[in-house]
C-alpha cells in the first residue's frame, strides 16, 4: 500500500466495514450492533453499516484498523442476511483522511513494504466481496480514503470532501486524468468528482447516511443470487476480452436458473402479481 505525498501530507490507504440496515420483507426489520475496537458494524435487516471509528485521528490507518478490517470481511463474508455494505467513517470532517503518520513514520522499508501489502490484500478484499458495497464519502477521502471508497462498489459523498488517490484512479476516471491529479498533487471537491464519474452522486452532508441506506436497502429487495451474479459479471468481464467475458455472463446468467428466486420472480412475473420476499436461495 504505497503512500502518495500530496501537499506536504502523507496518504495511504484505509478501509471500511458494513452493518445491516433495515430491508426486504419490512416485518424481520431489526438492529443488531458489533463493535470492534476501531469498526462500528450495525445490522439493520437485510443491509449493513460499517463505521470507522477513529474521528480524532480522522479515522486514519493504522495496523490495528487493518486488523478490524480483515475480521469486517470475514464477518460479513459469513452472515448470509446481509446482502448490502455501506461504509463510512465517523464525525463530520472525513471518511478516511490517510495513514496514520505516526505509526508510519517508525517503518523500516521491509515494516513498510509489510504495511502496504496488509492495506492492499484488505482493500481487494472488500472489492471482490460477493455482495454489493457503497461508500458514503462523508468527509476527505485522501489517498488511502479514496482508495477504499474506489474498492465500493458505488460512491456517494457529502458535498464537502476532498479527494485524491492512485491505483483504481484511472481505471475509474481515464489513465490521464488520474495521472494529472496525481502528478499535480491535487485533491478536487466533490463536484469535480462528480463531474469526472468519480462518485456517483453528491447531496448535502445530513442527507448523505440516509441516502446510503435507501440506496441498500433497494438494491437488498431484489434477488440476492441475482445480484451478486451481476456483480462478478462485472467485475471478472472487466479483467478480460469481449469474447472470454461474454462466456462469464453466460455461465452466472445460467447459475441463477433453478433457484427458488428465479422460479418466484419468473412465475410472478406471468401471473402479473408482485413477487414474494426473495429467500436467498
Amino acid at each position: 500500500m504505497p503512500a502518495c505525498g500530496l501537499r506536504g501530507r502523507v496518504y495511504s490507504r484505509i478501509q471500511g466495514g458494513a452493518p445491516l440496515c433495515g430491508a426486504v420483507p419490512m416485518e424481520r426489520k431489526r438492529k443488531e450492533e458489533v463493535d470492534m475496537t476501531n469498526i462500528l458494524l450495525e445490522k439493520k435487516g437485510y443491509i449493513a453499516v460499517a463505521t470507522i471509528n477513529r474521528p480524532k485521528a480522522l479515522n486514519a490507518l493504522n495496523s490495528e484498523v487493518l486488523s478490524d478490517l480483515d475480521e469486517l470481511v470475514a464477518t460479513v463474508k459469513a452472515d448470509d442476511e446481509i446482502r448490502a455494505l455501506v461504509i463510512t467513517g465517523s464525525g463530520e470532517k472525513a471518511f478516511v483522511a490517510g495513514a496514520d503518520i505516526g505509526e508510519m513514520s517508525t517503518l523500516t522499508k521491509e515494516g513498510g513494504t509489510a504495511f502496504g501489502k496488509h492495506g492492499n490484500d484488505v482493500f481487494r478484499a472488500i472489492e471482490t466481496l460477493p455482495i454489493p458495497t457503497i461508500a458514503a464519502v462523508n468527509g476527505f477521502a485522501l489517498g488511502g480514503g479514496c482508495e477504499l471508497s474506489m474498492a465500493c462498489d458505488i460512491r456517494i459523498c457529502a458535498d464537502t470532501p476532498g479527494f485524491g488517490g492512485t491505483q483504481r484512479l484511472a481505471r475509474l476516471v481515464s489513465p490521464g486524468m488520474a495521472k494529472q491529479l496525481i502528478y499535480t498533487a491535487k485533491n478536487i471537491k466533490a463536484d469535480e468528482a462528480y463531474r469526472i464519474g468519480l462518485v456517483n452522486a453528491v447531496y448535502p452532508l445530513e442527507e448523505l447516511m440516509p441516502a446510503a441506506e435507501k440506496l441498500a436497502e433497494t438494491i437488498a429487495k431484489n434477488a440476492p443470487i441475482a445480484v451478486r451474479a451481476c456483480k462478478k459479471a462485472i467485475n471478472d468481464g472487466l479483467q478480460v476480452d469481449m469474447d472470454k467475458a461474454i462466456v462469464i455472463e453466460e455461465e452466472l446468467f445460467g447459475s441463477c436458473f433453478q433457484s427458488a428466486d428465479q422460479i418466484e420472480g419468473m412465475s410472478a412475473f406471468l401471473e402479473k402479481r408482485k413477487h414474494e420476499p426473495y429467500q436467498n436461495k
